[in-house]
């Protein structure tokens, strides 16, 4: 099929469609969380994996899911993810049990890590480059924002209504009527070029290690470090994290090739996107218990309270954009960093009997100016100055960065969190280990901002800076 014998919109209405399911499904969990706690049975500690097993399973394996659609084609694993995240969808709405509802959210995850490559994919191929590519990819960078929001306030409207078990039921129907839509409508298209090559073994020793280090984390909240589990957790993480690196380096089809990291711009972008998501993906978590478990707020109020925080990222993104290219790549992004750290610090000063408007709105208003200042300069600077055939790598990996950094993150502040509660039935002991949450999110950020300012150079970024005031239009923009 040609790339235009089907209206290319139409294509990206569909394409969209499964995005803003995948989206959807990152923020509508949260809310969800203290309702699926109490239901199966979740400790304190063991509830991240809730998030983390999805979170995890998606970022070890978006890599491979990008190399698999090039070979066996993007519509065909298009469809594949479909099936998978909609059949894991149902089941983990019928869940009885925590463990059954982690392993369900594992398979969920896999599902996703086929269906956003692919569909990005999809969109390239079917859109010619310039004008229309754009259009299409700024709708497609909307539908993150937009699912983003959407995903905390249905969330909230669900689980209240229903149960927590609709967040998962709500996929199904837009899964099985994209899935159709795309089998009759979306065209083939494979990379003819590609050597026929997997790199299976390093996708599975790159998840199977980061969930074991995660596990390692996890486990030690509750038994102590020097635990067998905890010790035979993180040994045999490292195992298999120095197994991912030495397979990549011998590998005829690396799943990441080593080499690109000798760019010093793509390897401080995406060591500082690691570390300051490390902090920031735990906001939403803590965040969203303190709001329904000290100030009482139902599901659907707690999903309405955080849209302060998408429209704070939305405007600060405009903003980077604007001024980026005038004082530089640098500043705005540590400033970004700098208003991240303070808002973090006022989290880690709620009181156990606080109000959302002098307690939770401030510091959501600084985080999330911080953020979008942070995410618009940090993309860009980890994917110039490449060559073209490096830039689905390079744009893999800042997703990866973001996705095992948030992961990682929530698994050492919840760690933080238990072991400064003494009593987890008490809701003040409780809140005194979010604050301390909250506290080490801080220091990551403060961590990200360290290695941004000690490694980029101001010549790292003057090709963006320079292209930027050539152009009219701010380069910043999505």
């Amino acid at each position: 099929m040609s790339r235009h014998s089907t209206n290319p919109w139409v294509v990206l209405v569909i394409i969209c469609l499964a995005q803003f399911m995948v989206v959807l499904d990152a923020t509508i969990v949260n809310v969800a969380l203290p309702h699926i706690q109490t239901s199966l049975g979740f400790s304190e500690a063991s509830l991240q994996w809730v998030i983390n097993a999805y979170t995890l399973v998606f970022a070890g394996f978006l890599l491979l899911g990008g190399r698999a659609g090039d070979l066996l084609g993007r519509k065909r694993l298009f469809l594949i993810g479909l099936v998978i995240f909609t059949v894991a969808s149902f089941l983990n709405g019928i869940s009885s049990s925590s463990g059954m509802l982690i392993g369900f959210r594992a398979l969920q995850g896999l599902g996703a890590a086929l269906i956003s490559p692919a569909a990005l994919s999809i969109i390239s191929t079917t859109f010619d480059e310039g004008k229309e590519r754009a259009r299409a990819l700024a709708v497609w960078a909307a539908i993150a924002i937009g699912g983003s929001a959407v995903g905390l306030v249905l969330g909230g409207a669900l689980t209240q209504a229903f149960s927590w078990r609709w967040i998962f039921f709500v996929n199904i129907p837009v899964g099985i009527f994209a899935f159709f839509a795309a089998l009759r409508i979306v065209p083939e298209s494979k990379d003819e070029h590609a050597h026929q090559g997997y790199d299976l073994a390093g996708a599975v020793t790159v998840t199977g290690g980061l969930m074991l280090l995660v596990y390692g984390l996890v486990n030690s909240a509750q038994h102590g470090w020097g635990s067998t589990v905890s010790i035979v957790s993180f040994v045999v993480a490292a195992a298999l994290l120095v197994g991912f690196v030495l397979i990549e380096q011998r590998s005829a089809e690396p799943l990441v090739r080593l080499s690109i990291f000798r760019v010093r711009s793509l390897t401080t972008a995406n060591l500082a996107m690691f570390l300051a998501f490390s902090g920031m993906f735990a906001m939403f978590f803590f965040n969203t218990q303190y709001i329904q478990r000290a100030l009482g707020f139902g599901p659907l109020k707690a999903g309405v309270a955080f849209l302060p925080f998408t429209a704070g990222i939305m405007i600060s993104a405009g903003l980077a954009s604007a001024f980026a290219p005038r004082i530089g790549v640098r500043p705005v992004t540590a400033a970004g960093m700098v208003l991240t750290i303070l808002g973090l610090l006022l989290f880690a000063r709620m009181p156990v009997n606080g109000s959302y408007a002098s307690d939770v709105l401030p510091g959501m208003i600084l985080a999330s100016l911080g953020m979008g200042a942070i995410f618009m300069p940090l993309t860009l600077v980890a994917t110039t100055g490449l060559k073209n055939e490096d830039q689905g790598l390079a744009s893999g990996l800042f997703n990866t960065s973001q996705q095992v950094g948030g992961a990682l993150g929530l698994a050492i502040l919840t760690t933080i969190a238990v072991g400064h509660t003494s009593d987890p039935n008490s809701l003040p002991d409780v809140v005194h280990g979010w604050q301390y949450a909250f506290g080490g999110a801080a220091v990551l950020v403060a961590a990200s901002l360290v290695v941004f300012l000690a490694l980029l150079r101001k010549r790292d970024v003057a090709r963006i800076e320079a292209e930027a005031r050539t152009d009219d239009q701010p380069v910043f923009a999505s």
